[in-house]
């Protein structure tokens, strides 16, 4: 238990430390926010470009890995849709449990976790999440939350470019896919960029920590908290489940068993809370009150749940 928490004690911790710095005046959330936007738009790009350019294409994508987390995802997806339809759950309601549900928080609270457990494979485990999160899950979510608004001439296909073009103008965005053309070129890493990138990188995760727990202070705790606390239970619950489930699929599918490391890191990806920017996505649907309370509730709790996970799978 104590090598357990080892791991999970640090990363709760020093989200700890950014609520406390945050509620006595140390920073202010507008500064959690521009620590937020350095982590967003400077770290985390440098990581995911150094993490896949400096290797082979084969070396960064594992099929049954990315297969696996794919299907919990998109499982997740359809069986809480399915389930907040049957409840009576209105489309919006429904759009953004959906998205609760099934998006963790693999940069901000992820990657410090891997980072620790599987510190060689950390940015490439990072790399292939974002993959599966923001070109298959963030599109279908935001597509449903886009579908449930009044349409006025707004086509799905115009919606989902809509939703393409913001997604592929995000830094860490251009950061991967920059570093798989480079990977898939083979050209090697200059060795002043291989530095910089990996300082840059290097600054990710404890500000990435301790900026959740600063933006956790203040939030708008109003709203419909039996949905929200089903939100939570999906995403710590039903989504690591799925995914544990179909860590065994795989191998139906003709692909080889997951790695003994990347199918521990896959559960624990998806038995993270949700995104950062929950909140935000929400806003503008008049929704923010039950994300809000959703993220507090998962991120508070996630710290006996991940607890738990860890000691049975590690």
């Amino acid at each position: 238990m104590l090598q357990v928490l080892g791991i999970t004690f640090p990363i709760f911790a020093i989200i700890g430390i950014g609520y406390v710095v945050t509620a006595r005046g140390l920073f202010s959330p507008a500064d959690m926010r521009t620590l937020g936007k350095y982590v967003l738009n400077i770290a985390l790009p440098a990581l995911l470009f150094s993490a896949v350019a400096s290797r082979n294409l084969s070396e960064v994508i594992d099929p049954a890995y990315l297969t696996t987390i794919l299907i919990g995802g998109l499982a997740t997806i359809a069986v809480g849709y399915a389930a907040f339809s049957a409840l009576g759950t209105g489309p919006a309601r429904r759009a953004i449990a959906v998205l609760g549900m099934s998006l963790p928080n693999s940069a901000f609270i992820g990657y410090p976790v891997m980072l620790l457990l599987f510190p060689e494979d950390a940015g490439r485990i990072l790399a292939m999440n974002f993959i599966a999160e923001n070109f298959v899950f963030m599109p279908i979510c935001l597509g449903l939350l886009e579908l449930s608004r009044p349409q006025e001439n707004r086509g799905p296909l115009r919606i989902l470019g809509n939703i393409l073009r913001q997604l592929l103008s995000r830094p860490f965005i251009i950061g991967l896919l920059l570093g798989l053309a480079v990977s898939l070129t083979g050209l090697p890493m200059p060795e002043p960029l291989t530095r910089m990138l990996g300082l840059l990188a290097a600054s990710a995760s404890a500000l990435a920590l301790a900026v959740i727990g600063g933006s956790l202070f203040g939030l708008p705790l109003k709203g419909n908290r039996a949905l929200a606390l089903q939100i939570t239970a999906g995403k710590l619950i039903l989504h690591p489940a799925l995914v544990a489930l179909a860590a065994t699929l795989v191998v139906l599918l003709g692909f080889a068993p997951l790695a003994p490391d990347l199918r521990v890191a896959a559960i624990l990806t998806a038995a993270m809370p949700m995104v950062s920017i929950y909140t935000i996505l929400a806003q503008p649907y008049g929704h923010e009150g039950i994300a809000a309370i959703a993220v507090v509730t998962a991120t508070t709790c996630a710290f006996v749940t991940l607890t738990a996970l860890l000691a049975i799978l590690v």
